[in-house]
């Protein structure tokens, strides 16, 4: 499989590609005093995943990277695990479908049969199967530098994306220290984080030492997928809700929200913190800046 689109000067990977013309378009409108204007819109298409040949959801997506997309909801989902030998994923751009095919028929195929269902925001969950996949789930306690996380937020806002580009995202970063591995993009947060999740799998890099950074809310879902990922940090420059919170306490992992500029809040894991960073040294943000505003 590809790594990505694009690698910037400091050797981490970006994607997908802001000034690809496919996940993008221009529209003709006009702006409050009556004048004409152009501007971007992201793209929206349906893709159907299979496994094998079951179909098991039609998600709404920006249509790059099917494959990670596929491969990270399925393990995420708990359908693919561990002892699944994936053979192939084949991906029919004009049938907007895309099959992750296993060596053997796996154990959910059965289940699937009642759950295929269809997501205007993403794709969505199944969130009993979720939650029994949190069984067992043992995070590393890892340190986590205040620094770190002053770094990523910095970069990763001004960062070329989509985002910059058109709004009407969602992004998603992997990260490690205070660098950015892969940066995804989409419609909805859950396949963002599913695209991470395919790449991770795809091309075998490990989650114990990683933070995922994402954009949107840590709620429940959020705190989940990032748990059966196995990566012990979740950050967002976005809030929480209170069942993300309980359950990032449950199984241990660090959870940081409300990231922008000089401020943010830790929920869960302040004992990892490592504060080596003045705050009043970094550089701040309007409270009201959207990451838009970041640009500049």
């Amino acid at each position: 499989m590809q790594l990505a689109q694009n690698e910037d000067v400091a050797g981490y990977v970006i994607a997908p590609d802001p000034n690809a013309p496919r996940l993008t378009r221009s529209v003709v409108g006009h702006d409050q005093t009556g004048a004409g204007v152009v501007t971007s819109v992201v793209e929206e298409r349906p893709l159907t995943i299979f496994l094998n040949s079951q179909e098991v959801v039609t998600a709404m997506t920006i249509g790059d990277y099917p494959d990670y997309l596929a491969l990270g909801f399925l393990r995420n989902q708990g359908m693919l695990k561990a002892e699944d030998v994936v053979t192939g994923i084949d991906y029919d751009e004009e049938l907007e479908t895309v099959i992750v095919r296993t060596a053997v028929a796996t154990d959910h195929e059965e289940k699937l049969k009642k759950k295929t269902r269809t997501s205007g925001c993403a794709v969505g969950t199944v969130f009993g199967d979720m939650m029994e996949g949190l069984e067992g789930v043992n995070l590393p306690a890892v340190s986590v530098r205040t620094s770190w996380l002053y770094a990523l937020s910095a970069r990763i806002n001004r960062t070329p994306s989509l985002y910059l580009e058109a709004g009407a995202i969602h992004g998603t970063v992997l990260c490690q220290g205070d660098r950015p591995l892969v940066y995804m993009e989409d419609v909805g947060r859950h396949n963002a984080v599913d695209k991470i999740a395919g790449w991770m799998m795809a091309e075998g890099v490990g989650a114990e030492d990683k933070i995922l950074y994402t954009t949107g809310r840590l709620t429940s879902e959020m705190v989940i997928k990032t748990a059966m990922m196995g990566i012990p940090v979740l950050a967002s420059r976005s809030g929480f809700t209170a069942w993300g919170v309980e359950i990032a306490q449950q199984v241990g992992l660090t959870l940081i929200g409300r990231m922008r500029g000089q401020r943010f809040v830790c929920l869960s894991g302040e004992d990892r913190l490592v504060r080596d960073a003045d705050p009043a040294a970094v550089a701040d943000e309007p409270r009201k800046s959207g990451r838009k505003g970041a640009k500049t």
